[in-house]
């Protein structure tokens, strides 16, 4: 299995029923799991009293497991069940356990609540009774941990199904991630998160986490221009353009051309070229070329752009770029990567006809329509392929959220291009560098500090 994988409800269970196939039964594949998740809760309990509210269904199973195997090892332990079990695996469960099942909460104190009243699959808020229950437990016990997801979230989506959801300590997820523990507003409550593996395979056409990339030094006999060049083309603001551009520079790319109209305030090691843009980008060393960024959206713009969609080179459309692309301007095999915020995302799908609800339909919908690598940055950022591939990012810091940002983001993505990975490959080294040198400037930084950052950390990744 890769502990990378993102699944959706149907594809878990399509997963589940594989392990099933070769002769493991629902309740050993429960005792499995559900030990996994004990060891993690006895770890974050450290000896404290602790509360198991279990469901209807196998995720109330997993409940009584922990529970029976918590008291196994010393702890006191008592289950609150306002339900009774109603699957066969769940029911052995709770004749495992043997003990006393209340099946109200009303007045229970405690130490650790763990939460397994539902899990992956909910679609409809909790019935009021119980998304009263959850919330009285949770607030007379301070440390509480749910299991595989919190009750009241929609896996599939990361939506909130039920107004005043808890905060959660820790989320302990069964088998593989779902898409709530990375998408927001469901991320927000999760708490730290752990991976218990129960022996999944990896699943065709499953999304991935971005993991951390792995870069290497240049051949020997590299030179500048086998290294890459980044061709970034300027308009109307030259510091968006210079902050792409710094980034660029740091992120293996052996050449950046700066195309602009003027050198002002333009580093040392930025090679401007003030030819027009159709003439500074007839040059058959260009590899990438970044567009967007400080460009304006007047007709100037609109030729700069077809310009650079005309290049034989791959593509980065940023910023306006995005506000001023048509369908009929795409080539048909060129890689391109598209970096839009949320109004610019509505933007493109208004573009291209694209009618989805939701940032993850839209981006697959975008990609699909439009044949670009689709990377929908914001606090939950999304990458999406035209071939259906999905990769979701890790949480970056929230100190992300200033001008400049996405400039250095697109900067990076062009200078990955450049070195030789494909579209998709690319948007998500450089979400991956983008979210760690942030980590790295701690907080309070600017977008130039983010672009000093790239390079300490694409050495940590060689």
């Amino acid at each position: 299995m890769s502990a990378s994988q993102v699944l959706t409800a149907d594809q878990m269970r399509a997963a589940e029923q594989a392990i099933f196939g070769t002769g493991v039964t629902v309740f050993e594949l429960m005792e499995k799991a559900a030990g996994g998740a004990a060891e993690w809760v006895r770890r974050i309990a450290g000896g404290r009293s602790v509360t198991v509210l279990c469901g209807p269904g196998n995720n109330g199973g997993d409940g009584y497991v922990i529970a029976r195997i918590l008291r196994d090892t010393g702890l006191a332990v008592r289950i609150i069940a306002p339900m009774p079990p109603k699957t066969e695996a769940a029911q052995t469960a709770l004749k495992r356990w043997g003990g006393a099942v209340e099946t109200s909460g009303s007045g229970e104190t405690g130490e650790v609540l763990v939460d397994c009243l539902f899990g992956t699959g909910l679609t409809r808020p909790l019935e009021a009774e119980h998304a009263l229950m959850l919330r009285d437990l949770v607030q007379r016990h301070p440390i509480r941990i749910a299991i595989d997801v919190p009750s009241g979230v929609d896996s599939d989506t990361g939506a909130l199904l039920n107004d005043r959801l808890p905060q959660y300590t820790a989320t302990i997820t069964l088998g593989a991630w779902k898409f709530a523990h990375w998408s927001l507003p469901a991320r927000t409550k999760m708490g730290s998160m752990r991976l218990v593996e129960i022996g999944i395979d990896t699943v065709p056409d499953a999304a991935e986490l971005i993991q951390k990339p792995q870069l290497s030094a240049p051949a020997m006999d590299s030179h500048k221009y086998r290294r890459g060049m980044v061709a970034v083309v300027c308009g109307d603001m030259l510091g968006a353009g210079i902050l792409s551009s710094k980034a660029a520079l740091r992120a293996g790319a052996g050449y950046v051309k700066f195309i602009a109209n003027e050198q002002q305030n333009a580093p040392a090691d930025l090679v401007v070229d003030p030819s027009p843009v159709k003439v500074a980008l007839d040059d058959d060393r260009i590899d990438s070329v970044l567009i967007g960024p400080g460009l304006g959206r007047h007709e100037g713009s609109v030729k700069a752009l077809e310009a650079a969609v005309r290049c034989d080179a791959s593509l980065v459309l940023d910023a306006d770029a995005l506000h001023l692309l048509r369908p009929n301007m795409m080539g048909e095999d060129q890689p391109v990567i598209a970096t839009p915020h949320d109004g610019e995302l509505d933007a493109l799908c208004k573009t291209f006809s694209v009618i989805a609800k939701g940032r993850l339909d839209r981006a697959k919908a975008l990609a699909a329509a439009s044949g670009m690598v689709v990377l929908a940055k914001g606090p939950d950022t999304i990458v999406a392929a035209p071939d259906g591939r999905i990769a979701l990012a890790p949480p970056a810091p929230s100190w992300l959220s200033i001008a400049g940002t996405g400039d250095v983001l697109a900067g990076l993505a062009a200078s990955r291009m450049a070195t030789g990975a494909d579209a998709l490959t690319a948007a998500c080294e450089a979400v991956w560098l983008h979210g760690e040198a942030a980590r790295q400037c701690g907080g309070f930084f600017t977008a130039g500090d983010l672009a000093q950052a790239v390079s300490p950390v694409c050495r940590e990744c060689l």
